[in-house]
């Protein structure tokens, strides 16, 4: 307390001179029209500077929510888009209730671990088992190209074996003529922006810039875009065909994916099963 009376007494000029310069001004603003004019206007621009900045501020700390939202958003979309582009047109076409009918659904899933750069490459979402995950659910990107398949789930979290994967084969389709074939990736080349069609007949015709999509056989929903070929006459060691192609899916940048949930999958996989057992 002493040495706080020794500041004041050592600088009261000072103090004094603040005093009277904010009685000043304060009697100059109030008493004159036009001062008073220039004070409130600077005092709002300041003021709104200040709120704008803290808005900017707050914005990006919600970003993590509004992508979130976003996400979520944009699989209920897909999902109805999904609903509406695979109505069974031999039915009555007049049936509206289609949801029932609708065999995929997508369940948005944030990346929290994702490598590139290795030979065998895993992804780490954050939904599980309790989310409805299992392993062999397709993963697609949320613009558009495939991503891999569920590997290991616990409750709250699962891995993806990446397309970017030694063991990593799809069933893909040319779309201008549906020929089949596999994408395969990492054959001689690690390059994460390109993959393989492998196992094309002979008799078919490919040409750079065809559109290759999934096939609709496995866990991918048919006619998922995929990637365009980019080179073709590839050399292997089979009598079949096969080419290079750009993959549209960019692992580089992933930070959502969506996990394709197949209504029908278990119901197919114990008749697959029973036809099995009924063929030893």
């Amino acid at each position: 307390m002493r040495n706080l009376w020794i500041f004041i007494s050592r600088y009261n000029a000072f103090f004094l001179f603040i005093i009277f310069f904010t009685i000043g001004v304060y009697l100059t603003v109030k008493n004159n029209a036009y001062q008073r004019s220039v004070t409130l206007n600077s005092t709002n621009e300041v003021v709104g500077s200040a709120y704008e900045r803290l808005n900017v501020f707050k914005r990006y700390l919600n970003l993590g929510m509004v992508n979130d939202s976003l996400a979520a958003e944009n699989a209920k979309l897909k999902t109805q888009i999904l609903a509406l582009t695979t109505i069974d047109t031999a039915k009555d076409v007049k049936v509206i209730d289609t949801v029932t009918r609708q065999q995929y659904t997508y369940l948005p899933a944030k990346v929290i671990k994702n490598s590139i750069t290795l030979r065998n490459n895993i992804i780490t979402v954050n939904k599980g088992s309790l989310d409805g995950l299992e392993s062999g659910m397709a993963v697609i990107a949320p613009q558009k190209g495939v991503v891999g398949f569920i590997r290991d789930v616990s409750a709250h979290l699962a891995t993806i074996q990446s397309l970017l994967h030694k063991d990593a084969r799809i069933s893909v389709t040319l779309k201008k003529n549906h020929a089949l074939g596999s994408l395969v990736w990492g054959e001689g080349n690690f390059d994460i922006k390109k993959a393989f069609i492998k196992e094309v007949p002979n008799h078919i015709k490919m040409s750079i810039g065809d559109t290759v999509i999934t096939s609709g056989y496995g866990s991918f929903p048919a006619g998922i875009l995929v990637g365009k070929i980019s080179k073709t006459n590839v050399a292997t060691n089979d009598n079949f065909l096969s080419a290079e192609l750009n993959l549209f899916t960019d692992f580089s940048t992933l930070q959502y994916v969506y996990v394709v949930k197949d209504k029908l999958a278990t119901e197919q996989k114990n008749l697959e099963n029973v036809a099995k057992t009924n063929e030893q």
